[in-house]
């Protein structure tokens, strides 16, 4: 640097060499005018009718009272829940439980539900009628998604922390996705708290991998769902995790700027900031969102359109009380807060149908019930005491 400017000011070696010539040297470096060149990276800017596109997307997903259903489960995953309720786990019986939900009520499905994340196998199962289960939710006004990560595995390097694969051939997969009728996506990268978790290794690591995935789904005319999961299965308590949410997220939308994602076309789900579920104290609502609400306003830019909450390591009543405490909170709110619930709003509904079609009628009930609790939640309209 120092002799960069030596060199503009014609100033040598031998004429700054002595205790002298210090002061003289100084004089002339403060009123002598030079330009040091930098190199300047060229961005190249998202074309406006990507923009526009990914916006006119965000603008079906995030409507009052309505929040996402994610039906995104892998056939491995629903393995266990099939089996407790004594349910063969056979593509057939996959479809007739996700029939069963896309055919709910139209003008109630629609009124609380959006969008659907739907796994790979689902985008081209067709339901009894011979109907694409895509069209099937097209016929509601509700937009198609599809989780397009590829599960976690380890970390190398890392204690026991994971990251997520799937990046291979992804912009090959969104762009047979979004032709096919998906118009987001989804990917789920998780975070375990402990005292020596996550690691910076795995923050950096996840944050980059997620910021990948959203360039390469904007690109292909997809909005990306991030999913940060910090899970709650740990003793921590609701200050630990305030901490992680706050480092985790900040990391995240700097490597975000830094992969030029285009934030008014993503859409951020987070989990809520809980006390881990082995913590003997058990946080109120009001706690919940209190601090919730503080880690998202010291973390997230208010260009973002819109932040979905996961209900994972909650009751699913507690995932509706907690979603309407945090609506009803009074802090700074620049995004709709709402929901992209799995199994708070399946659980009583997989139960009740059980495999049975004679059960569909009341399963689906059940189901719009939940939706409809919720969407109250979403607006902060909620009455505990109606029961939930």
């Amino acid at each position: 640097m120092l002799s960069d400017c030596c060199t503009k000011l014609n100033i040598t070696r031998s004429s700054a060499n002595t205790v002298a010539d210090l002061p003289n040297f100084a004089h002339r470096l403060q009123t002598k005018k030079f330009h040091i060149s930098s190199p300047i990276t060229k961005y190249t800017e998202l074309e406006p009718a990507l923009c526009q596109e990914l916006q006119k997307i965000v603008d079906a997903l995030v409507v009052p009272g309505k929040g996402l259903l994610a039906c995104d489960e892998s056939p491995s995953s629903l393995q266990k829940r099939f089996d407790d309720l004594g349910v063969e786990n056979t593509e057939t019986n996959r479809r007739d439980y996700r029939q069963m939900l896309f055919s709910a009520d139209k003008s109630q499905f629609s009124k609380y539900i959006s969008g659907v994340i739907l796994h790979h196998e689902t985008v081209y199962q067709k339901t009894t009628d011979d109907v694409e289960l895509i069209e099937l939710l097209r016929e509601r006004d509700v937009v198609p998604g599809i989780k397009v990560d590829k599960g976690l595995v380890p970390l190398f390097g890392s204690k026991d922390e994971n990251t997520t694969e799937g990046l291979d051939n992804l912009q090959e997969r969104c762009i047979q996705y979004k032709r096919d009728g998906c118009h987001f996506t989804k990917w789920r990268c998780t975070f375990a708290i402990s005292e020596t978790t996550p690691s910076q290794l795995a923050m950096v690591t996840n944050a980059n991998v997620l910021a990948r995935y959203a360039s390469v789904c904007q690109s292909a005319r997809m909005v990306p769902i991030i999913e940060p999961e910090i899970l709650s299965n740990g003793i921590h308590g609701i200050n630990r995790a305030s901490e992680v949410h706050e480092e985790v997220l900040s990391i995240l939308f700097r490597t975000l700027q830094e992969h030029r994602v285009y934030l008014e076309g993503m859409i951020l789900k987070v989990a809520m900031v809980l006390s881990g579920i082995k913590n003997s104290v058990n946080c109120n609502p009001q706690i919940v969102a209190e601090n919730t609400i503080t880690a998202l306003q010291r973390t997230v830019p208010p260009a973002v359109p819109a932040i979905v909450f996961l209900s994972g390591g909650q009751s699913d009543e507690d995932a509706v009380i907690n979603l309407n405490a945090i609506n009803v909170y009074e802090g700074r709110k620049p995004w709709p807060l709402t929901f992209c619930y799995a199994r708070a709003l399946q659980n009583t509904a997989m139960e009740t149908w059980s495999g049975n079609s004679e059960k569909v009628q009341d399963a689906q009930a059940v189901f719009l019930e939940r939706a409809r609790l919720c969407s109250q939640a979403s607006l902060g309209e909620l009455d505990p005491e109606n029961g939930i």
